[in-house]
């Protein structure tokens, strides 16, 4: 195994070829042609998007097999960035890329120097030359973001709307913090650090109180408060969705913020941000979000507008998408599903990740073209789509589910419904895989596929 440095190259052997890089980092790729541009969204692998023709990403384990990648390609740049958004690169080890051959054999390693204010590091690109594939080690940071490499390499990544008058006092921030309030800068901002009239503090003190962590604005959250504050004072009324039919969910991910979990407030009437946290203390559902341990981002805007005069208020609580957290999200539904059939007397399911493809797929397919069934817009069912993912069990369940905002609410809600519970205490079978994605009109979308 050769060490590499920037620079420096090798030929790759024929087949398929893994680069893994270990450590608290996202691992993403773009796959193409001689110009740099991709052709498409799809071109874009990440944790989000983990399967493209000719590449697959698992955890931060990347997959590329030359000859099946989409016609035209002719390169697949490998970049990383910090697991967890608010962690500078310059704040983590340096990256050490691992290349093996398909069956494992190591081929070469890389670690470039250490990121200083870099918010991502091109590692390395395959690329093609003649009838050769070779590895380039790169090391080259790029200080943009995410959204910003994918920007210019041909992605089409959505940018939030332009900021809108706010009726709030302005704030100033620093790092990535927003300017007025409901203003929103690119996607993939870290989070902004200002307290419009107090409202963090409140918060805060209130969290604090019942023993939760501190929640941070984060600008994203708040460019979809605002649009979602708007949309209910045109229709003169609170709710999730608009009269233009989005969702407050939807306007989440729009707005580039995804999340592993999601709450939300819509109400009108406050006049003021005390008013507003005073009436979220006051009942116990509203409270509850508000105290939610798992939040650790918020945003919040108000609009005072429609035919009423009435200020309607959103605010946004959310956890956002990491790998780990993901990896962690599914291993507890499996976790509590385990737990359930323990006390009816059954064996554990064992983990398939054939099976958790073609779960996360469905629940990400749902998500995408805003459907709630088993059965998919093109006709695909359960099993349809567990051999599309390469499992071979005989027998195939799937559970479903939308709206809840836990792994312990979801498997709850299961149990409680007779259709449900049978599949999770299905003797026949021995193994799982769950699937979550989060968006849609519902706000969460769950899957849970058997096998025996």
């Amino acid at each position: 195994m050769g060490e590499l440095v920037p620079g420096g190259n090798l030929v790759l052997p024929g087949g398929s070829v893994t680069v893994r890089v270990p450590g608290r980092f996202d691992v993403s790729a773009l796959i193409t042609d001689d110009g740099g541009k991709v052709s498409g969204d799809g071109d874009f692998v990440f944790y989000n998007q983990p399967q493209a023709p000719g590449a697959r990403l698992r955890g931060d384990t990347l997959t590329v097999d030359p000859p099946r990648l989409r016609p035209g390609a002719t390169r697949v740049t490998v970049a990383v960035s910090p697991a967890e958004p608010e962690t500078p690169l310059g704040r983590l080890p340096s990256p050490t890329l691992h290349v093996t051959d398909a069956v494992g054999r190591p081929l070469a390693r890389f670690t470039p120097p250490r990121p200083r204010q870099e918010t991502v590091l091109l590692l390395a690109e395959i690329y093609r030359r003649g009838d050769h594939w070779k590895l380039r080690a790169v090391g080259q940071g790029y200080a943009d973001g995410l959204a910003g490499l994918a920007r210019d390499f041909g992605v089409d990544v959505v940018d939030d709307p332009p900021p809108a008058p706010s009726p709030q006092a302005p704030c100033s921030g620093s790092d990535g913090a927003p300017g007025p309030v409901g203003s929103s800068p690119a996607v993939g901002s870290p989070p902004g650090s200002c307290d419009p009239d107090g409202f963090l503090g409140l918060v805060n003190s209130a969290r604090t109180g019942a023993g939760s962590p501190p929640v941070s604005l984060d600008a994203r959250l708040t460019s979809a408060a605002r649009d979602h504050a708007t949309a209910m004072a045109t229709a003169g009324r609170p709710g999730v969705e608009g009269q233009d039919g989005v969702s407050v969910h939807q306007r989440v991910i729009a707005a580039g913020y995804r999340y592993l979990t999601v709450g939300e407030h819509l109400v009108s009437g406050p006049r003021t941000p005390a008013e507003f946290v005073a009436y979220c203390l006051r009942t116990d559902q509203p409270r509850r979000v508000l105290h939610d341990p798992a939040f650790l981002h918020a945003g919040v805007a108000s609009v005072a507008a429609g035919p009423s005069g009435d200020t309607y208020w959103t605010a946004l609580w959310a956890r956002p998408l990491t790998p780990g957290g993901l990896a962690r999200t599914e291993a507890d539904v499996i976790g509590l599903t385990n737990r359930e059939r323990a006390r009816a007397g059954l064996p554990p399911l064992a983990p398939d990740p054939l099976l958790a493809t073609a779960a996360r797929a469905h629940s990400a397919d749902m998500v995408a073209r805003d459907f709630y069934s088993h059965t998919s817009p093109d006709g695909s069912r359960p099993w349809d789509r567990a051999a599309a993912a390469g499992a071979t069990r005989r027998a195939i369940g799937e559970n479903i589910a939308c709206g809840q905002r836990s792994p312990a609410e979801v498997v709850e809600g299961w149990m409680n419904s007779p259709g449900h519970r049978a599949n999770i205490l299905g003797p026949e079978f021995t193994h799982i895989g769950v699937g979550f994605a989060g968006g849609g009109r519902a706000g969460t979308y769950w899957t849970q596929l058997f096998g025996g």
